[in-house]
């Protein structure tokens, strides 16, 4: 199978589709690539929350009980950031370890690292998207499972791709998150459906607390909406 380069070539020909407003021919479901590999998709609706807030909760959340609140079910531990994450400020570049379950799949370690979206997507839709408030955040990582997955020269996990795209609507934002599994190793349907099912459930989780989280937590200067 294809790794690196070649690869992204091949997966991410059309991925800046991604950060359109129009709706995708599939927007929750898993599909079989030609090359072997699982695309899951994903959309949750979040209620009360705004991209910026979400993109803010990768700079937060660096406990145990913070990712149990994220997935009180499937989260299991949090074994930490690498050196380039700052609280609050970047998480772009860093590197988190953790150990968490798919339902009915047993917990086990995930290694992910975070790269800034413009090195995928075209940086001038990117841009475009981000004017055009078609996009309000925009989350693009490297993915590996298991105990030694494997990683390349830069510490990149070779097993997948993870991408989360949130923009803000008039009840709240809308995320698609995106996947594509199995760079390595076949991954079961299974496993992609799963996969979908918690990842729908973690971001429906966080949109519970975020917003108050957000405004009580962040240093960007936001204030909370008088209710009353």
């Amino acid at each position: 199978m294809k790794t690196g380069t070649a690869l992204e070539k091949e997966l991410f020909t059309d991925i800046d589709h991604l950060l359109s407003a129009r709706p995708l021919p599939l927007e929750t479901g898993i599909h079989r690539l030609s090359n072997g590999m699982l695309q899951v998709s994903v959309r949750t609706d979040l209620h009360g929350c705004r991209g910026r807030m979400v993109d803010w909760w990768f700079k937060f959340f660096e406990t145990t009980q913070h990712i149990k609140w994220w997935h009180p079910h499937d989260h299991v531990q949090h074994g930490g950031w690498d050196q380039h994450w700052k609280r609050h400020e970047n998480y772009i570049g860093a590197t988190i370890q953790a150990t968490e379950s798919l339902g009915s799949i047993p917990p086990v370690p995930a290694t992910i690292k975070f790269h800034h979206p413009a090195e995928v997507f075209n940086p001038h839709q990117l841009e475009v998207a981000y004017a055009r408030n078609e996009v309000s955040a925009a989350v693009y990582a490297r993915i590996g499972f298991g105990k030694d997955t494997p990683q390349d020269a830069n510490g990149d996990p070779l097993d997948g791709y993870m991408f989360h795209i949130l923009r803000d609507t008039a009840w709240g934002c809308v995320l698609r998150s995106r996947f594509y599994l199995g760079a390595q190793h076949p991954v079961p349907d299974e496993t992609g459906l799963q996969l979908m099912v918690h990842c729908y459930s973690e971001f429906s989780y966080l949109s519970h607390f975020l917003p108050s989280l957000y405004y009580a937590e962040n240093q960007n200067g936001d204030h909370a909406p008088k209710l009353w």
